[in-house]
């Protein structure tokens, strides 16, 4: 608890034992001729030490113009209570009513403290090396290209690279997951991570307020603010319901007993109940808290979800739109096989495909050159050429070496078989002769199969995933992953286009996920836009609405099934406090309802919502 939490039990534990005394000594020791001024007197004791500060609120916004809140609906409702002579009722009431409201700040506490955890990342110091040693300065402080030293057990303050040094980082307050990363010399690293063991000495690449931490503080800081629809709906219907219910209870406490006749005291009573009943605590502090706690459960498992709107439109979402590289797969392109022809020998075609990918930068030479052990000897290549949309051409001891597509070999009037694999297919010739052709293939991410199979489990009608490669590798790797739709050969501006058909195709919400980089505009565009794989990524946080914090893609169902889970307990609240509260307010009308029942009404009824908004916090680790 916090200290005001505390200060506030204190009070309560003491009204209480006020209250039971002067209870006892009402109905037991003193007589009943005793004054009404007395037994007020006696009971306005523990009434003002429990109440004062209710009491002094309500002036205040009073005097403010801000007369409808709670603190007024009960202030108006025990005073009059204490008009009619109900002192034990009025003073009952308000010591329920705090600890109602003591509840529902612990509550609240918890649920903050669930997305807190997330603020326990931000770094305190940096180890900053100089000439005249190793110094703690504030992050802040620290600028791009200097050097800062990490030692075993500290968290890393700043983004940077290694510059020497190894060690295993818990990334877990970033990305939720739990088993610890290798870093070595040349990898990048983000601050908010721990070092393991070990000292790194580390080049820091950004400054604190463009970090990794410093970005997922900001979302974590306001993702409060972005509300749902129902928040904004029980926002409005509070300003509106209060002043209403208000009003009622004065007509209920002065038009019948003027045209009836009847005695003001019973009908002010039941102006009492009502104006008990009518607070909207229940409505305004849990459906907020249900929000609040399902942000907290996601940011627990590694999503940053930018506010509640965003929770309630993943919940809604029926169609899922997938980029496929980087986000299905892992974008790192392999070698699968290798298919010698025209008598040809395998270790003839893989050296001859090493050499002719062994000084380009492209990411199919890299996985070329990552099936030879040896280094190929550059002396041996000469005139080396890459011709866009081709392939590679080179002089290789002497003699002509090609390796590219079927054109590149037709346009040098080679003769080759065209290969039927699905995949990435490179031909290779040299001095005029077809040596055969190797399948480069992108595999799937870890988990891909299951993700999909999740979120179709989880409610997601439709599944489609949008790629620039062929046709038929796309369509194989969406058979493989259990995809619905596939949109293949399409430009970064034709994604967009095809995102602009389906949001207005699909009735339901439609959701992008794309690795963040180079996804930007189709994640803006999306009713929901998820960025896959994004530690450390500004596209992914500046342009995304949820933020998965690593590349595992099964989260994504968990987040679906996060937000929709809130969503049901959100209505829970709102059918049931509405509910019970409008039974209460008629009964009020009507004479059956008693002041303890009107306290159930309210304080009753608020800590069952909130209890009921306390599940959101609990979390799918999936």
């Amino acid at each position: 608890m916090t200290a005001k939490q505390e200060l506030m039990r204190s009070r309560i534990i003491a009204a209480l034992a006020l209250f039971a005394a002067v209870f006892a000594l009402d109905r037991f020791v003193l007589p009943e001729s005793i004054p009404a001024l007395a037994r007020l007197a006696l009971y306005a004791v523990p009434y003002l030490v429990i109440g004062y500060d209710v009491l002094k609120k309500a002036w205040i916004n009073l005097s403010h113009g801000q007369a409808f809140d709670e603190s007024f609906l009960m202030a108006v409702a025990t005073i009059a209570a204490f008009a009619i002579g109900e002192y034990p009722e009025a003073t009952a009431v308000m010591l329920f009513y705090q600890v109602g409201e003591l509840f529902q700040s612990v509550a609240v506490g918890r649920a903050r403290a669930s997305i807190g955890e997330m603020m326990s990342i931000a770094p305190e110091y940096a180890n900053l090396e100089t000439k005249t040693g190793v110094r703690s300065v504030d992050p802040d402080d620290v600028e791009v290209g200097s050097v800062v030293v990490i030692k075993a057990g500290e968290r890393v303050p700043l983004d940077g690279v290694i510059l020497s040094g190894e060690s295993f980082l818990d990334t877990s307050a970033l990305t939720g997951e739990s088993v610890p990363r290798r870093a070595a010399e040349g990898d990048e690293i983000y601050s908010g991570s721990i070092n393991g063991e070990g000292t790194l000495r580390v080049r820091v690449t950004k400054a604190y307020e463009d970090s990794t931490v410093a970005k997922i503080l900001d979302l974590v800081e306001n993702a409060s603010e972005k509300k749902a629809r129902l928040e904004k709906f029980i926002t409005r219907f509070a300003r509106i319901y209060t002043p209403a219910v208000t009003i009622s209870a004065v007509l209920l406490a002065i038009v019948p007993p003027l045209m009836l006749g009847a005695p003001f005291g019973g009908w002010i009573h039941r102006a009492c109940i009502f104006l008990i009943v009518s607070c909207p605590c229940a409505l305004v502090i849990s459906v907020p808290l249900g929000f609040f706690g399902g942000i907290g459960a996601a940011s627990r498992i590694g999503v940053l979800v930018k506010g509640g709107n965003y929770l309630e439109a993943v919940a809604e979402c029926d169609t899922m739109v997938f980029d496929k590289t980087g986000t299905l797969t892992k974008g790192e392109f392999k070698v699968t096989k290798f298919l010698p022809a025209g008598g040809a020998r395998t270790d003839e075609l893989v050296l001859a495909a090493v050499y002719a990918e062994s000084m380009s930068t492209h990411p199919i030479a890299k996985s070329v050159r990552a099936v030879y052990t040896e280094p190929p000897d550059l002396r041996r290549i000469t005139d080396m050429t890459e011709i866009g949309g081709y392939g590679i051409r080179a002089i290789w001891d002497g003699r002509e070496l090609l390796a590219g597509n079927g054109k590149l070999l037709e346009r040098y009037s080679v003769s080759y078989e065209p290969c039927p694999e699905i995949g990435t297919v490179v031909y290779v010739a040299h001095d005029g002769r077809y040596l055969g052709c190797f399948i480069i293939a992108d595999t799937l991410k870890g988990g891909a199969v299951e993700a999909i199979r999740d979120l179709k489990a989880s409610g997601v009608k439709h599944t489609v995933m949008l790629t620039g490669d062929r046709e038929d590798l796309a369509l194989d790797i969406a058979a493989e992953l259990g995809i619905d739709k596939v949109y293949a050969e399409l430009l970064p501006a034709d994604k967009v286009a095809w995102l602009e058909t389906l949001l207005k195709r699909e009735r339901g919400k439609v959701a992008f996920v794309g690795d963040g980089i180079n996804d930007a505009p189709a994640l803006m565009r999306a009713d929901v836009g998820v960025a896959m794989g994004s530690l450390g990524s500004d596209a992914a946080i500046e342009a995304a609405d949820i933020v998965l914090m690593d590349d595992d893609v099964r989260k994504i169902a968990a987040t679906v099934r996060i937000g929709k889970k809130t969503m049901r307990i959100v209505r829970e609240n709102v059918v049931f406090a509405l509910a019970v509260k409008f039974a209460v307010l008629i009964l009020g009308a009507l004479g059956y309802a008693t002041m303890w029942l009107a306290v159930f009404g309210d304080v009753g009824v608020t800590v069952l919502a909130v209890l009921n908004s306390m599940r959101c916090l609990r979390s799918d680790k999936k």
